[in-house]
């Protein structure tokens, strides 16, 4: 609702400071001495602040008010930064977020899957007619070139051993 809106921005400082500000803060704006007593304590983290006050949180059962937050706050996001930064001077982004609430509430309160709020019912898969067939002309693998076989270790070993003989340690004088 509007108190709730005023609320935010209050909180926030302006408009433009809400804007800045992700969804997630937004769910827990107005709740952040429990949040961090929160951390401090190794707790469980609030899940809503200001919007507690929103009527659609207030209605909603007691299992699915976080979920409702959640999802309030990320349209509250969009609609804020639409206002602070936007050119529309028509609320048409908000109603159709508001419908998408309602359809999410309906959802989540009666168990119903997406495709039975949409009324349309998901097809079964359907294979593509035609399938491409595997071209070994076009492997990587083939244009690679193969480097010539490494000396055997017995080889390099035998080599090392001449070179240790040709340098020998100088003595020191004292």
């Amino acid at each position: 609702g509007e108190l709730v809106g005023a609320r935010l921005i209050a909180h926030a400082g302006s408009l433009v400071n809400l804007a800045k500000h992700p969804a997630s803060t937004i769910q827990i704006l107005g709740a952040e001495k429990a949040l961090f007593r929160a951390i401090r304590t190794k707790h469980d983290t609030p899940k809503y602040g200001l919007l507690y006050h929103a009527s659609i949180v207030g209605q909603a059962t007691p299992k699915t008010k976080g979920k409702i937050s959640r999802s309030l706050a990320a349209k509250c996001a969009l609609c804020i930064r639409m206002d602070a930064l936007g050119d529309q001077e028509t609320a048409t982004i908000g109603l159709q977020h508001k419908e998408a609430l309602d359809k999410r509430v309906k959802f989540l309160e009666n168990n119903l899957t997406p495709s039975m709020l949409s009324g349309k019912r998901p097809g079964a898969y359907q294979r593509p007619a035609q399938t491409g067939m595997y071209n070994p002309a076009s492997d990587a693998t083939n244009k690679i070139e193969v480097p010539a076989k490494r000396a055997r270790i017995e080889e390099v070993e035998d080599e090392s051993e001449e070179s240790e003989e040709e340098v020998k340690p100088k003595k020191k004088k004292h």
